[in-house]
């Protein structure tokens, strides 16, 4: 992958800046006043604006691929940014009595787990040891497809999106555990390696 290290302000980074600005607004809906928005307009609006920030975290990849975009920077700052997204819908759905605490701090405790050992292990050139597999990806997409539901928390087509919602986040939580144990063990070797 070639990257393009002075590319701060790119398009792939600018949709990934914009993904970071949109997590407020889907924080701050809930925090108007019924006169000003009612709870029904609340759930739709957060919901759509998660759906509009999980679409731009593909869409900034694919374009730095196409782009030839690609940066050191926007590799740092798309993770982040994911992760931001994340923990802030569950903080909110945990508030809102939506999501249990301990699934949200199974899900957010696990991403600074593997953060931080993703990047013990970049220092020690042990990097691709702990590369994205194929059970992080399912995760993913659980929790990608739990929190929209849970964000909207009403019937939609005749499907009861709470209870689907809570289904993949519980499903989520399972493969959050699944993973980070795979990843633990496939860097056991290089943390028992001394340094």
């Amino acid at each position: 992958m070639r990257h393009n290290g002075g590319m701060f302000f790119n398009l792939p980074n600018a949709l990934t800046w914009a993904r970071i600005l949109l997590i407020p607004i889907v924080v701050g809906v809930f925090y108007l006043p019924p006169s000003i928005l009612d709870p029904a307009s609340r759930n739709g609006i957060a919901t759509a604006v998660f759906i509009l920030a999980a679409i731009t975290d593909w869409l900034d990849g694919w374009l730095a691929r196409s782009l030839a975009q690609t940066s050191a920077f926007g590799a740092f700052l798309d993770p982040v940014a994911d992760k931001l997204m994340v923990a802030a819908a569950l903080i909110v759905l945990v508030q809102l009595d939506r999501v249990d605490a301990i699934i949200a701090f199974i899900i957010i405790g696990r991403e600074i787990t593997i953060s931080a050992l993703r990047e013990w292990m970049a220092k020690v050139g042990e990097g691709t040891s702990v590369a994205v597999a194929t059970i992080g990806k399912f995760k993913t997409i659980a929790q990608m497809v739990a929190i929209p539901m849970l964000l909207f928390h009403d019937a939609l087509f005749g499907i009861d999106t709470h209870y689907v919602g809570t289904l993949c986040i519980y499903v989520a939580a399972l493969l959050t555990v699944v993973s980070m144990v795979y990843y633990l063990k496939k860097a056991a070797p290089a943390l028992a390696r001394p340094q």
